[in-house]
Order: C-alpha cells, then structure tokens, then sequence
C-alpha cells in the first residue's frame, strides 16, 4: 500500500498546514480526517479566503440575517463569524496541539488588513483579537510592513503569539526574526515568561517567481550577453530565496544570542512556506513543496495543492541541497538588471492591496446578505 506523501512530510521535519478555512469543512468532520489521515497540522486564513467562503457560498446566509437583527455593521459580523470559525477549528486541533506540545496545531486570523501601515492600530486591534479568540493555540497575523515590525516586536513582548504574513525579501526576513528576538528579550527583562509564545514568518513563493519571471525571460535572446544566464535562473528565483531564508533561519536561531532565550523557553521562530500554489503551467503543481522539504519548517496549502501533493508526492528533504546554487541564482539577478530588494518591496506593497480588495468586498458581501 502506497505511503501517504503527507504524511511522510511529517517524519522528514515538515508541518503542512491548511490555507483554508470554511464552518461546513469544521462542522462535517472533514477536518477531522484530515488531521487524521494526512497528518494536518494547523491552519491559516486571510480575508481572500474568507471572502471566498462567505461571498461564493450560501452557507454563510442565516448566520449573516441573524446577527443583521442585532448590528448593522458589517465588520461586527464578519468578525463574529470568523472569530467563531477559528475558535472551532482550533478546537479541533487543540489535540495537535497538545501532542506536540505547542510546536504545532495553531490557526491564525489576520487583524483587518486596511492596518497594514498603522502600528498602533494593528497593536491595539491584534491584542483584541487574541482575547476574544481565547485559545492558547492561535496566532495573529500581522502584516511584514515597516509599521508592522514595530507591532510584532510589542506583541511578542506582550505574549501575543504572531504570525508574520507577506514577506517576500531576505532583508526583511532579518528585520522579523530581530523583532521576534528582540520582543522575547524585552519580555524576559520584565521577569515575565517567554515560554509558550510561538511565532511563525509566512515567506511567500509562487509571487516571486510570478513578478520575475518575465524580465529574465526577456534575456532568453539567444544573440543577448546573459541568455544562458537568464535560462539558468528562470523559475528558480523562489526557491533559492526560500533556501537562503533557512540558511539565515539556521544561522541565527543557532547563535548564542538565542540560546539564551531558548535556556528560558523560548521557541524559534519557524519559516512558513506560503503562496505554494503553483501560478505558472509550466511548473509542476507541487513545486512549492518538493524542494523546501526541510526540518523544522511549515508548509501551508491550499486544498487544491494538498490533494496534489496526497496524489503524487515525492517527499525527500531537498531544503538544504544545492546551497551554492541557490547563492548563485541570487547573484546573477543583478548581472540581468534586476534589483530583487525593490522586486520584493513591490510585492509587499501589492500584498497589501491584495488583501484589501477582498476584504472590501467581503464587507459588501455582507452588507448585501444582511439585508436580502
């Protein structure tokens, strides 16, 4: 009998989580079976998923009139239901949780994403969120946004446990992993515990190689100076930003610095692979799993991808293979004239706007079904 590939994910260090949320996938058990039978392991959300789920299903429709007898406003019932899925799902996850003892299991709810440029907004509405969700395995997500640092630092220090959503550039990721320590070591200074805090930085893939793709296709000229160069290099962008994030993970979450921190509790501060569908038909459809398969790492999916990797997996640790080439691909991006700092800074911006758009029309969404 074939091996589950999800599963064999699990015995090589990886924790596949869900990018989806629904109350019919919570409420039928089929979350259930999951955790069960692919090794499910947490669970991430945004305000496209949620827009998707309300605003494309009637499932959502009597829950929405109900709560339209007692408020009007939109986002009070949009955060009733969301709050009230995530509670339930991480009820059922709860077991994971525990199992693993706090490394895994967690579901995360995004702070309202028109916050992404105001710190103290997004403090305020994080520290909000978490006490209405009242579980010990849910994490917030706030944005990698200049002001959103600010926010994850005092969250941290606070015990408010985050997940760092659209990153997509390597000096960034530094910034994130020094507010995560730094928030941990403004909290133990206080005399306050660090244990039970957890943390995950959400790198994005797919939107990567999405963006850059097409200049260094551009190049495949074969009468231009860097044609093999560009060739080399085409749809490998991602993945090799992915292998020098877990380089810089390894690096300083190995320092001393941290084991100071990890002497009182601490936990480091994983790398979530996200944006792991594949956009382009010329790659696999599973490419954003199969070669950042490493330890101590997350890899969130969406169902579509899930069902992919259950099919046809080949699950092997390949997050530390090639290294030198992996450097390499980053180096030559310059030699092509493509500045890959302000690439991931655009993205970043556009991540912003991405979320919302849905999360405006979600609210309309609402406002319509509340008064059908």
């Amino acid at each position: 009998m074939k091996v589950n590939p999800l599963r064999k994910l699990e015995t090589l260090g990886q924790s596949v989580w869900l990018d989806y949320i629904r109350s019919d996938l919570i409420e039928s058990g089929e979350l259930k079976r999951l955790i069960e039978e692919d090794g499910l392991r947490g669970m991430t959300s945004n305000p496209a998923i949620f827009e998707k789920a309300i605003a494309e299903s009637t499932i959502y429709d009597r829950d929405i009139l109900q709560k339209a007898l007692k408020t009007k406003d939109v986002i009070s019932i949009y955060e009733a239901l969301s709050q009230r899925d995530v509670q339930n799902a991480a009820d059922v996850f709860l077991p994971v949780y525990e199992k693993t003892s706090g490394q895994d299991g967690y579901v995360s709810l995004e702070v309202n994403p028109h916050l992404a440029h105001d710190t103290d907004g997004t403090i305020k509405e994080a520290r909000r969120l978490y006490a209405a969700l009242d579980r010990p395995n849910v994490l917030i997500k706030v944005p990698a946004t200049d002001e959103g640092i600010v926010a994850i630092r005092k969250l941290i220090s606070e015990g408010i446990s985050v997940n760092v959503t659209l990153l997509f550039g390597l000096p960034r990721y530094r910034q994130i992993i020094e507010a995560y320590l730094s928030g941990l070591e403004a909290r133990a200074a206080q005399g306050r515990t660090v244990r039970n805090i957890a943390s995950v930085a959400s790198f994005f893939l797919s939107r990567i190689d999405t963006l850059i793709d097409p200049p260094v296709k551009k190049k495949f000229d074969p009468e231009g100076k860097y044609s093999e160069i560009a060739k080399k290099i085409y749809g490998q962008v991602a993945i090799s930003s992915a292998k020098a994030a877990y380089q810089i993970y390894k690096d300083i979450f190995g320092s001393e610095r941290f084991k100071k921190l990890a002497a009182m509790g601490a936990r480091k501060q994983r790398l979530l692979w996200a944006s792991t569908s594949t956009k382009n038909p010329e790659y696999s459809d599973i490419k954003y799993i199969e070669e950042i398969i490493g330890p101590e790492t997350v890899n969130t999916v969406p169902p579509e991808t899930l069902d992919a990797y259950r099919d046809h997996g080949d699950p092997k640790s390949r997050l530390e293979k090639d290294i030198a080439e992996a450097e390499w691909v980053m180096a030559q991006l310059s030699e092509l004239g493509i500045n890959i700092d302000t690439l991931t800074q655009q993205l970043e911006d556009e991540g912003v706007k991405k979320f919302n758009e849905p999360f405006d029309r979600l609210m309309e969404s609402i406002r319509k079904k509340a008064t059908k």
